[in-house]
């Protein structure tokens, strides 16, 4: 049961086995049904004509049988006396009658007397008894019942028909007419037989053929379970699982799983990079640092302070961006403080005071722009975006804090040479820096604008770069706006 072969083949049979006992108690009932109803109508058939005979006053010795050992006949008076029988019949249930043996030897073959019925009180038409009237059979529906006949020494299962038939004198006499049920039986009991032996076999071969299909539809999972367990043993993501050429829910579960391949190899070869960009960068300004101390310390009248401050400096800041970018890689939730984004970058442009050029900000009078997040770390993001646009602007830099949407629009531009369009989305990747921003001292680590974009993204906004009017770059910091109290 641990299979998904076998509880598929297990499951497909129980629920084969349970249809088939259904369909088969039910092909068995029509069957029993139908045959049932033949035999109800041949015991009328049989009934009727000899009570249309007793109607007709016809004596019993001259009553014309067909087939007395199928049909076996006994004729009951209204006290349920047994006044006539087949001849051969010795023995028969069912009926309701109190015996087989004619009540006397004078009434076999006898006419029953016209005037037997006129000490009873009724009626010559019998009016008002439910009877036939004189010299006709019942036209009601017979009263059919189960019972055995013996016939020739024989006992076998009959259905037997009841028929009413009232003689020219008023004598009312009750028709008992069998009909076989030997076919019946037989015809279920073939059925049946059938049923059981081909039941076993139809169902050992759904649950082959099912085990079979199942097999060959999981082949391709098991090739995918290997290849996972082998890419997992060697650690090589650059592995893939094998595609099967269908267009089924396998087929999508591989290119899923290579999807999925092809991301945690992009993750993990970002993360490398990461590790040894960070190790690069740091490597320089400690290097620095130690040289200046070193130098220091043997000559105390060479020591550089404001370069070592610089120094000291630039890792602080590296060891905060790293931070920030491990809290955000782990998944740390932004906030939910309601800022307002003209307030924010107002604040922030104020408290640059020693930039190279002066930052303008466009933010329409009255107009309320509230989101909702970190303040931190939206300053953050436009600081950074600010430091960005000073880094290659020449003349002016513009802020820009507009609706947008379902959201707000924070533009930052600059009038300097622009991204390329090629790069618009390399520059957000770590550590990236493009080649007229490599240098260290002016060009920063490369992690502004990839803690930008990762912030923007934990609060739900976009980062995107442009070509700005004045023909340098506009970065579009889009954010939604903050949810109703």
């Amino acid at each position: 049961m641990r299979s998904v072969r076998a509880r598929a083949a297990i499951g497909a049979t129980l629920v084969v086995a349970v249809a088939l006992v259904a369909a088969g108690l039910a092909v068995l009932s029509v069957l029993r049904t139908n045959l049932i109803d033949q035999a109800d109508l041949q015991a009328e058939v049989a009934a009727r004509e000899v009570a249309g005979q007793l109607a007709l006053d016809t004596p019993y010795a001259d009553l014309d049988l067909d087939d007395e050992e199928d049909h076996p006949v006994q004729v009951t008076d209204e006290e349920g006396r047994v006044v006539f029988v087949s001849q051969g019949l010795r023995a028969v249930s069912g009926t309701g009658s109190s015996g087989v043996s004619p009540v006397s030897s004078s009434s076999v073959g006898a006419t029953p007397s016209p005037g037997d019925d006129d000490d009873d009180g009724d009626d010559d038409d019998g009016g008002g008894s439910g009877r036939p009237e004189r010299g006709e059979v019942s036209s009601d529906d017979p009263d059919f019942s189960d019972g055995t006949a013996t016939v020739d020494g024989k006992q076998a299962d009959y259905r037997f028909a009841a028929v009413e038939a009232t003689t020219s004198a008023g004598i009312t006499l009750t028709v008992h007419a069998g009909a076989p049920l030997a076919a019946e039986q037989e015809a279920v009991n073939t059925v049946r037989g059938a049923m059981l032996t081909g039941l076993p076999l139809l169902l050992a071969v759904v649950a082959g053929v099912t085990w079979l299909v199942t097999r060959r539809a999981l082949r391709p999972v098991e090739g995918i379970r290997r290849e996972m367990a082998a890419i997992t043993a060697s650690e090589d993501l650059a592995r893939r699982v094998p595609e099967p050429g269908s267009r089924d829910e396998i087929a999508r579960l591989a290119r899923t799983t290579n999807e999925t391949l092809t991301v945690l190899e992009a993750s993990v070869e970002r993360q490398r990079r990461f590790v040894a960009d960070a190790s690069h960068e740091l490597r320089s300004p400690i290097a620095s640092l130690r040289t200046q101390l070193e130098v220091a310390e043997a000559h105390p009248e060479l020591l550089d302070l404001p370069g070592a401050v610089a120094d000291t400096v630039r890792l602080q800041v590296l060891a905060a961006d790293l931070l920030l970018l491990a809290r955000l890689d782990a998944g740390e939730k932004p906030g939910t403080a309601r800022i307002e984004a003209g307030a924010l970058v107002r604040e922030e442009v104020s408290q640059r005071t020693g930039d190279r050029i002066p930052v303008t900000v466009e933010v329409a009078e009255g107009a309320a722009y509230e989101v909702s997040g970190s303040r931190g770390q939206l300053a953050r993001v436009v600081g950074n975006l600010l430091d960005n646009a000073q880094r290659h602007a020449e003349n002016r830099i513009t802020v820009q804090v507009a609706a947008d949407g379902r959201g707000v629009r924070v533009e930052v531009r600059d009038d300097g040479a622009g991204v390329p369009e090629d790069e618009r989305e390399r520059i957000f990747e770590r550590f990236v820096r493009l080649d007229d921003a490599r240098s260290r001292d002016d060009g920063g680590a490369g992690l502004g604008l990839a803690i930008a974009r990762d912030v923007a993204a934990r609060h739900g906004g976009t980062l995107t770069v442009h070509r700005a009017p004045e023909g340098g770059a506009a970065f579009r910091l889009w954010l939604p706006y903050a949810a109703a109290a």
